[in-house]
């Protein structure tokens, strides 16, 4: 009974598993019946749909077409995102933009920025002449495209390329006003993709009346104005309701460069521009040359608006920096500001010239066409920028945005990271010897090896060989690890832009910025201390409150270097210039520090220098990577830096490099050997006497007094009461900041 119960259960199994197999057989042979007369239905409905002959060839052609044209849309739309963040909310057209009136360090105004927002003169009241004018000169067919002007941009090209040069720009009003209200003067393909974008999105916002009101209110045209009707005051004391033909010619003339062709600064150029201007609307079909026969004859003449030039690329940085704080929410909501900057007009000015004279004079023989440096107070207080020879050609700042190759100029910071490890000093004996890291191996300047010297010595003679040695004995025999140190050196030291980490990043292969540069270099001249760039010293808002001052509202700057290594780096350094490759920077009676920089094909040549009271980065070069020819770090750039620096170090107070002896400042002009055995003269005039720190601060206190007595005055106060003054001043001290800087 037992035996066959358990035979029943195994049939039972088996049966089963049987009907199981015979249902799956059952039901993919249905499944397989069914779905071979469902692709028996769809291939002969594919057959009904066959084209044949050149319809064929039509719907293969659109079947591609629609497959790019998916593929395109999502590519746009991938490019337009980071445009249309740049808008930054539905109330962009409502917010105020700021308005900033910019001083020196010494409270003389020396430029403006930014721009209120002022209806008072509507479009309807514009001359039609000058409305022609612009348009005529800008963008002629701005009523007929959609914010980019595809035939205009077309012939831009054509032009362009048979001139082997750009002699005709291809951007639109609209795509203009895009720039002005959203983007920098950041040259590169990422902003023009951006600049299209958002062009497109104006001119789906916004009417073309609106978007031509908007370009021709917050243009910059050059004298620190904003706007056609801001120009028109400056430069001839009138309304643009006002303005003549010729003087409407002029103000059109501004708009493609405005420093170059203002009429206060160079009245030839503007006149000639205007004259084109004149041409351009005859051309348009807008005026005939009857019309503007008397206006070429009879060309405009500006108000007497004489003065020094504007620091234009420093002032641009500056406001850079206040839009920051701005964002950041340190000044209120109060848009109208008073800026006083670290700026030093002095210095400004011998920078200016020392770069356009080298350049004129040496520029050719070189084949070097541009340079840009910056001078700044070992706390990181910036004097002095030039982003380059023309701000009128370019507003792009080769000093602070321009990424190039340091070349030797980088190896002070593999040197500082070496002597942090406590395996070398300035002593220690170093051999320069072939050294290979893979497939590459470094050579020296002369294809030759010196053997055996103090580290001091290779890096005044500027040896290849050490900083790659020492990047390995940093990382213990590891050459990345000592590379990751002396990257984090850099960073800790104020290099900012990403370091690219190869195997030539000891001998200056990473890309940098004269600002970064300068700041680094800043460290070796403070003791140690970081130095972060900045031009904002103090800000007031409208009704004359201080409401930032760098000293008291940003952390002190902290100690990042010990002070016994930055002594020992400022011994090698001042030898560089005194024994090795940076003597053409020498100043008589100063002692100066620093290092010479030559890239591969003499691309960048650089000197960064610094005494105890100034740093300077000075970079010479072309903007499309061209070769110079054969010029190094060790002359033009030190012959401009000693060239701009001489005639700052005359009547100040000379502090020493920390860990270095000063000597004896002696009497009589700065010079100092040009290698030829001839002497530099000081360009320009001699930077004047200036006041000690005491002096500075009496000043600044007479001017919080007659801040304070003009506020009063105000409330109807004629005077303050005596024995109200000691209470204001000790309530609101406000000490001067000239006096601060000049004091660091």
């Amino acid at each position: 009974m037992e035996f066959r119960g358990k035979s029943s259960i195994w049939r039972r199994i088996v049966r089963g598993f049987e009907a199981f197999d015979s249902w799956t057989a059952f039901s993919l042979n249905e499944g397989g019946r069914k779905f071979g007369e469902l692709y028996a239905r769809y291939s002969e409905a594919l057959d009904r749909l066959q084209v044949r002959g050149a319809k064929r060839v039509g719907v293969e052609v659109a079947g591609e077409a629609l497959t790019l044209g998916v593929g395109g849309l999502l590519v746009m739309l991938t490019l337009a995102l980071p445009a249309f963040r740049e808008v930054g909310g539905d109330d962009w057209l409502k917010k105020q933009d700021l308005a900033v009136t910019f001083l020196d360090r010494y409270g003389q105004e020396i430029g403006r920025r930014g721009i209120r927002h002022d209806d008072s003169v509507s479009l309807d009241d514009f001359p039609d002449h000058f409305i022609k004018a612009v348009l005529a000169t800008e963008d002629r067919r701005f009523y007929e495209h959609f914010g980019i002007d595809v035939i205009g941009t077309m012939r831009a090209i054509s032009v362009n390329a048979r001139a082997s040069g750009v002699v005709q720009g291809g951007s639109s009003l609209t795509q203009q006003l895009a720039k002005n209200l959203f983007l920098s003067n950041e040259r590169s393909l990422e902003r023009k993709i951006k600049e299209a974008f958002l062009a497109l999105w104006l001119e789906f916002h916004l009417t073309k009346r609106e978007i031509l009101k908007l370009y021709l209110d917050r243009a910059y045209m050059g004298g620190g104005s904003f706007g056609a009707q801001a120009a028109a005051e400056f430069y001839f004391g009138k309304s643009i309701k006002d303005v003549s033909l010729s003087e409407a010619a002029m103000l059109a003339g501004l708009f493609k460069a405005p420093t170059k062709y203002a009429p206060h600064n160079n009245l030839p150029a503007a006149r000639a521009r205007a004259a084109d201007v004149l041409s351009n609307m005859v051309d348009a079909g807008f005026l005939t040359e009857g019309q503007v026969y008397a206006a070429r004859r009879n060309p405009a003449t500006p108000v007497d608006r004489k003065r020094e030039a504007s620091p234009d690329f420093y002032l641009d940085w500056a406001f850079a920096e206040v839009k920051r704080l701005s964002d950041d929410g340190k000044l209120g909501s109060d848009r109208v500001l008073t800026v006083r900057t670290a700026a030093d007009l002095q210095v400004q000015k011998q920078a200016d010239t020392a770069m356009e004279s080298m350049l004129r004079q040496y520029g050719d023989s070189y084949d070097a066409k541009q340079g840009a440096t910056v001078v700044m107070d070992p706390d990181g207080a910036v004097r002095a920028m030039v982003g380059g020879r023309d701000y009128g050609a370019s507003q792009f700042n080769r000093a602070t945005d321009a990424l190039r190759q340091p070349g030797s100029s980088f190896k002070p910071f593999v040197y500082t990271a070496a002597l942090l490890t406590g395996k070398f000093k300035p002593t220690t004996t170093v051999t320069d010897r072939p050294v290979c890291i893979g497939n590459w191996c470094p050579n020296n300047y002369g294809r030759s090896y010196a053997g055996s010297m103090p580290l001091s010595t290779a890096l005044a003679k500027s040896i290849n060989t050490i900083p790659v040695q020492l990047a390995s004995a940093i990382g213990g025999d590891n050459n990345k690890a000592g590379r990751a140190r002396i990257i984090e050196i850099c960073r800790l030291m104020g290099l900012n832009t990403p370091l690219a980490d190869t195997v030539s990043l000891p001998i200056g292969a990473a890309e940098v910025t004269v600002m970064d540069m300068t700041a680094a270099y800043a460290v070796f001249a403070n003791g140690g201390k970081r130095a972060d760039p900045y031009a904002t010293v103090e800000i007031r808002n409208s009704h004359g409150d201080v409401i930032f001052r760098h000293d008291r509202d940003l952390p002190a700057p902290r100690q990042i270097i010990n002070a016994n290594v930055i002594a020992d780096m400022n011994s090698m350094l001042v030898k560089v210039v005194e024994e090795g490759t940076g003597k053409k920077a020498m100043l008589p009676g100063v002692r100066v520090g620093g290092k010479t920089g030559t890239t591969n094909a003499y691309r960048d040549a650089w000197f960064v220098g610094f005494t105890g009271n100034l740093v300077a980065a000075v970079w010479f070069g072309n903007d499309d990577y061209q070769s110079t020819n054969k010029m190094t770090g060790g002359s033009l750039p030190a012959m401009t830096w000693h060239e701009m620096m001489a005639p700052a170090h005359q009547s100040v107070e000379l502090k020493p490099i920390p860990g270095i002896p000063a000597i004896a400042e002696p009497k009589g002009a700065a010079v100092a050997a040009n290698g030829e055995g001839k002497p530099f003269e000081v360009l320009g005039a001699q930077r004047p006497a200036v006041l000690n720190p005491r002096a500075l601060e009496a000043i600044g206190g007479i001017d919080t007094l007659f801040r304070t007595l003009s506020t009063r005055r105000g409330a109807n106060s004629a005077f303050l009461e005596p024995e109200a003054q000691p209470r204001r001043a000790a309530a609101d001290p406000v000490r001067s900041v000239g006096g601060r800087i000049a004091s660091q």
